[in-house]
């Protein structure tokens, strides 16, 4: 059974394909999702079209075709399908338009938003639900730029490593955080689709840059939180907005132990932020690249026991309810719904 037929409910959503600058203009784009090949196209108004990358010929993937005349031609034997997907001209038949009835390609929703495009992968369904808002802030002092990385593993393991605190003093000491042996308490929120954790720590910094990103010493107010099926959100706002840093995140599944990752990073450093726009992203890539790390060397090790248990303590809280929500949407939505919690916790770091 293909990935997209075995993850019940996850299809059911938007999932990005790619930056918007990535696609050009009369150049087709492939791309992957679920273990899907799908190809990306512009038409001249500007709007996007995605098939599946396969011809109803011969199955030459479409992607390394052409475009012309709003439509996309096969790069073998020059089928043509016009933008609803339909088989509008076979050369090799001629002007006998009545022998080409029938031979559609699948298409599949697509949005643009957030300088990203969004397809929809329900397939036979249509669309019930907007693409997950990357919160672009158009604020005044406020900046943002994306990143796309590569992980080998799975959407629910980077989804977790992105919202977790623990980890930070290990994979990314002297990068993001030290080891103090602090007390942190936490409320960890379980809704119908999202995970919300805030952090009641007094005194927190981020990262030997903290100098930088607040030198006032401003308080600052720290959530993490999760949204069905694939995105993340972790907030640090310094005062009343005075200074912030949003890093957001949306994971596509590729393969099932293979997914391609879009980092909005937004932030706000007053008059810090040219310095910012220079040294901040270096220094977010290579906190990422350690993330890359420790979720291939933990996906290799999982395929070496198929069947892993996960053993959590309450500082894993938000993990389990990460779980619970994913696993019931990929089990096809068989049993009660986990239900709506809230608990109060506490971890060190």
């Amino acid at each position: 059974m293909d990935m997209i037929e075995q993850c019940g409910l996850l299809n059911q959503h938007w999932y990005a394909a790619a930056l918007t600058k990535e696609l050009k203009v009369n150049k087709p784009f492939s791309c992957m999702i679920f273990e899907l090949p799908l190809v990306l196209w512009k038409r001249s108004d500007g709007s996007v079209v995605a098939f599946l990358d396969r011809c109803t010929h011969r199955n030459a993937p479409l992607s390394y075709g052409k475009i012309q005349n709003d439509c996309l031609v096969c790069p073998y034997h020059g089928w043509t399908y016009n933008p609803a997907g339909e088989c509008v001209q076979i050369p090799s038949e001629g002007n006998h338009k009545e022998r080409i009835m029938n031979r559609q390609v699948e298409s599949f929703p697509v949005r643009q938003q957030d300088d990203l495009l969004w397809v929809w992968m329900g397939r036979q369904t249509e669309p019930d639900h907007d693409p997950f808002s990357m919160p672009i802030i158009r604020k005044p002092g406020w900046r943002y730029y994306y990143m796309q990385t590569d992980f080998n593993n799975n959407v629910t393991n980077l989804v977790e490593n992105f919202m977790d605190v623990p980890h930070t003093v290990f994979v990314h000491k002297g990068w993001f955080r030290d080891k103090k042996q602090l007390r942190v308490p936490m409320t960890v929120e379980r809704t119908d689709n999202s995970v919300l954790v805030s952090y009641h720590q007094k005194s927190d910094s981020i990262g030997a840059f903290n100098w930088l990103v607040n030198p006032k010493k401003l308080p600052m107010i720290h959530t993490d939180k999760f949204y069905m099926p694939n995105n993340t959100r972790v907030d640090y706002i310094f005062g009343e907005e005075e200074r912030g840093f949003v890093i957001s995140s949306t994971c596509t599944p590729v393969k099932p132990d293979f997914t391609r990752v879009y980092t909005l990073i937004a932030y706000k450093f007053g008059m810090m932020n040219p310095l910012a726009s220079l040294f901040l992203p270096p220094y977010t890539r290579k906190v990422i690249e350690q993330d890359v790390w420790i979720m291939d060397i933990q996906g290799q090790n999982l395929k070496k026991f198929p069947t892993p248990e996960f053993k959590s303590t309450p500082a894993d809280t938000l993990h389990v309810y990460i779980e619970s929500l994913r696993n019931w949407a990929a089990s096809g939505g068989e049993g009660p719904k986990p239900n709506p919690i809230k608990k109060d916790g506490e971890f060190w770091i």
